[in-house]
């Protein structure tokens, strides 16, 4: 079936169906003919150490959906890379079935207040959610991630709510893999950020007016040099100056940012000992823009952080020396250095060292199983459990990376994995019986074939024994649920056996080992 033809059958279909059926429909539709099936036979790992590719999809995407090992496998790890690098040539539609249903997603600042809190929270929410299960486009989702975090905006915070969509997608996707400076520049005149960091309300009128702080300060010290980046209060207050009068229209255009002269410090400032003449206007923006961004600071600040996304809390002097200098030699082009970093040996030698963060956890199990869901509120609630619900921390400095603050989540974590493989997450819906026979064969299911395949490798005796003492000791008490969508000519005789797979599985995804990345 043509895209063309696709779309109006699902239009057809859902203009008249309630709203389960339009989904059912949709999950059928990448089920079965746009590449979202669990295959017949699956990849297993017979080594002690984890397998470089499922390290590189662990890390640089949300971990592997089913198949997927074997496809890179297929094509080589510096393909795969290069691939996710041009993230417009990949074919995405699988993913646009499910996430593109969200209309507020795709409407201007103004458009978004026609509609409650409630609606824009989970239709943002839930993209997100959705993008990071199903794209293809893994890399961009793990960078979206990122710059989402590294230029945080609480939804919260006054009129955030309205303006976030607009700033998601014309912010942190369309610059996520291009150039930072590009990036910088378009958060500075997001009016989400405008109103998250009163960037709106800095002016200077009148000689005794003191401009507003906020922004440039985190400008500073969150979003390009870092606190050690080797600025002072002075140049705070310098970028403050030159970041004086930019506004937002009132009732008739909500939303639309401009700069106001009237309200701007039209006087010479320096910043970090560079000076920036009087009567720049507007243009004083993209001056210290270029300053702050091509300075060495910017470069180190960065390059530290993405080695800390992608290889080690503590990041590898020579790693972050070697991205800092493709930084500053490409004027902060972010494909070249995750080109760098993800070639290095430094990445491929990090191989389980990280905690995965709870959003991580969520998304990596679901895409383990590859589970079928639209990402309803009962799958946001075991996120908002585990503190990791998507743009609603409250600080500008984002979600933390390292793993101490994520340690209280472990109790959810594994209530979460249990409740999914039992299927007792309303609307997921996952295949133990296919997944178990795709991995172990027509036999019964083998724990050592199940371990590897979530793992990446073999399980130590240690693992193997642990799970196994477990299911002596304490045998499923909850019963299988019956699961018409997987085989319905299998002999309901089987369906008991079904509690056990459910029950390794969940606690695989238990694992400590699994928790790490």
């Amino acid at each position: 079936m043509k895209r063309r033809s696709l779309l109006k059958a699902a239009a057809v279909i859902c203009g008249a169906a309630p709203l389960a059926a339009c989904e059912d429909f949709y999950s059928g539709v990448t089920r079965d003919m746009m590449g979202q099936k669990i295959p017949d036979n699956l990849e297993l790992f017979s080594d002690i150490n984890i397998d470089p590719i499922h390290h590189l999809l662990s890390r640089a995407a949300y971990g592997p959906w089913p198949g997927e090992l074997d496809e890179v496998k297929t094509m080589g790890i510096k393909k795969w890379i290069d691939q996710q690098l041009e993230p417009e040539k990949i074919d995405d539609r699988a993913c646009d079935v499910r996430a593109r249903r969200f209309e507020t997603i795709h409407m201007e600042p103004g458009s978004c207040f026609e509609f409650k809190k409630e609606v824009l929270r989970r239709d943002i929410v839930r993209h997100t959610l959705l993008r990071a299960i199903y794209s293809k486009r893994q890399l961009l989702e793990v960078m979206v991630s990122f710059w989402t975090d590294h230029i945080n905006i609480n939804l919260d915070k006054g009129d955030c709510i309205y303006l976030k969509p607009s700033d998601d997608r014309l912010v942190i996707r369309k610059h996520a893999l291009g150039k930072f400076r590009d990036l910088i520049r378009a958060s500075a005149l997001s009016p989400a950020m405008l109103v998250y960091l009163d960037g709106k309300d800095n002016r200077k009128s009148g000689p005794h007016d003191v401009p507003n702080e906020n922004y440039a300060r985190e400008l500073l010290e969150l979003h390009t040099l870092g606190v050690h980046g080797g600025y002072s209060q002075k140049d705070v207050f310098e970028v403050a100056r030159c970041l004086t009068g930019w506004r937002l229209k009132g009732e008739w255009e909500r939303g639309v940012v401009y700069f106001d002269p009237a309200f701007h410090d039209n006087g010479e400032k320096k910043l970090l000992a560079k000076t920036i003449p009087a009567g720049g206007g507007e243009k004083d923006l993209d001056r210290i823009l270029d300053i702050l961004t091509r300075h060495p600071s910017c470069a180190k600040y960065i390059s530290t952080k993405l080695v800390q996304k992608f290889v080690a809390d503590d990041p590898p002097t020579s790693l972050v020396e070697s991205c800092a200098a493709e930084f500053s030699r490409t004027d902060g082009d972010i494909k070249s250095v995750l080109r760098v970093l993800l070639n290095s040996t430094e990445f491929q030698e990090s191989k389980g060292g990280k905690l995965k963060r709870p959003f991580h956890f969520v998304v990596s199990s679901l895409r383990s199983l590859g589970a079928d869901t639209h990402a309803h509120d009962e799958l946001i609630e075991y996120l908002q459990r585990m503190g990791q619900a998507p743009f609603q921390y409250p600080t500008p400095d984002g979600f933390p990376e390292e793993p101490g603050p994520w340690l209280g989540s472990l109790l959810w974590r594994w209530k979460f994995a249990l409740a999914l493989t039992r299927g007792q997450v309303p609307h997921v819906k996952v295949q133990i019986r296919r997944l178990a026979k795709s991995i172990c064969g027509e036999g019964d299911f083998d724990n050592t074939k199940l371990i590897s395949y979530f793992l990446g490798r073999r399980p130590t005796d240690v693992e193997l024994q642990t799970l196994q003492e477990f299911q002596k000791k304490c045998p499923p008490s909850i019963p299988s649920l019956s699961r018409k969508d997987e085989d319905e000519n299998e002999d309901e005789e089987e369906r008991p056996h079904d509690a056990h797979r459910e029950e390794l599985l969940g606690l695989i995804l238990c694992t400590p080992a699994f928790q790490r990345f």
